[in-house]
């Protein structure tokens, strides 16, 4: 297996507003890509996930309202949970009827948005994403939802393999296990060239 090198984070990241094309520094288009927060919280490690789920909900609101607000394109990727008959209408109804809709309110899509169901932890397998982001322009992704030690943690390690630049707002990633997503946090920005920030500085 041939080893990784850190890959330094590309050049006009850092305290840049980005102007309302949704570019944060650089020549890309970004996208807000929104992961697993349609969810009912009905299965295992749930109780785990939750608290920190309420503890990062306003901050991910405030990305869904200031990307929206700057015309940043926002791409919901959700799992399907085993629903192989479902489309995102049915997965969100079920969210918002469930016990934990509060948790689904704040975030539901709204017309603007794109939506991508995908069966398996990273937002790009069998799914069309990919072509999604090629036919969009967009080169970017900004990663926020559930859980970082699994699957925004894959989702950025496909995203590095397909040469898109990633940012990871940390304290807009839920977990179940606090060491691990730490673990993935540093992961992601020393093995991927991944940018992990404070949401607060994304869309200012």
């Amino acid at each position: 297996m041939r080893g990784t090198a850190h890959r330094p984070a590309v050049g006009g990241w850092r305290g840049v507003s980005p102007p309302s094309s949704g570019n944060l520094g650089g020549m890309g288009k970004t996208a807000l890509i929104v992961i697993d927060m349609i969810n009912t919280y009905d299965h295992q490690d749930a109780e785990s996930l939750i608290p920190a789920v309420e503890s990062v909900l306003p901050n991910v609101t405030g990305l869904l309202d200031r990307a929206r607000r700057q015309g940043v394109p926002v791409i919901y990727v959700n799992d399907n949970f085993g629903e192989w008959r479902s489309h995102h209408g049915e997965i969100l109804d079920k969210a918002l009827s469930g016990p934990h809709s509060r948790l689904v309110e704040p975030l539901k899509p709204d017309e603007s948005s794109l939506f991508v169901v995908k069966a398996r932890h990273s937002v790009f397998f069998e799914t069309p994403l990919t072509y999604l982001l090629h036919q969009q322009g967009i080169d970017r992704l900004v990663l926020c939802g559930q859980v970082t030690e699994q699957c925004v943690l894959y989702s950025a390690l496909d995203a590095h393999i397909r040469h898109l630049q990633v940012i990871v707002p940390r304290d807009a990633v839920a977990h179940i296990h606090a060491d691990l997503a730490d673990a993935a946090l540093r992961m992601m920005e020393r093995n991927m060239g991944a940018r992990v920030c404070d949401s607060g500085e994304l869309w200012t």
